[in-house]
């Protein structure tokens, strides 16, 4: 095993995960990208040492290249090129709407944080009372 891939593999991962901690989809984006190559290299360390291609009756068994890894990682391509187009697409028309991409939060979200903190029970009726009584105060300022 490589130690300079393993830390490699380590730093792309925290790197990312600090990223997608952010408000930012532009920011989560990037986080996204980065642990997903981290993955990627943790992968390919895990899947040992290189070989021989897997190539049935030219090669010894024992030498062979393991190709899973490969596929995984393959794999975990087409899904980020897909989880990249989503949240472009989610950036790109939070950016029309709002004139930035942070992610807003909820009334409903906030109603939950201020009954949390004042210890009550939550019920349906307050939260959607509650959530109302926002909005009102919110639309009248």
């Amino acid at each position: 095993m490589n130690l300079a891939l393993v830390l490699t593999a380590a730093t792309l991962i925290g790197c990312g995960v600090y990223l997608v901690l952010e408000r930012s989809l532009t920011r989560v984006l990037v986080g996204l990208l980065i642990m997903g190559n981290g993955v990627n290299i943790l992968f390919l360390v895990a899947g040992g040492r290189a070989g021989d291609p897997p190539i049935e009756g030219t090669t010894d068994p024992a030498a062979m290249a393991d190709p899973l890894p490969q596929a995984l990682v393959l794999t975990a391509i087409v899904i980020a090129l897909g989880t990249t187009a989503f949240l472009l697409a989610m950036a790109h028309r939070s950016w029309q709407l709002n004139a930035n991409d942070d992610v807003q939060d909820d009334v409903e979200d906030a109603a939950i944080r201020r009954l949390a903190a004042a210890d009550e029970a939550s019920d349906s009726h307050d939260l959607a009372t509650a959530g109302e009584d926002e909005v009102l105060t919110e639309e009248g300022a």
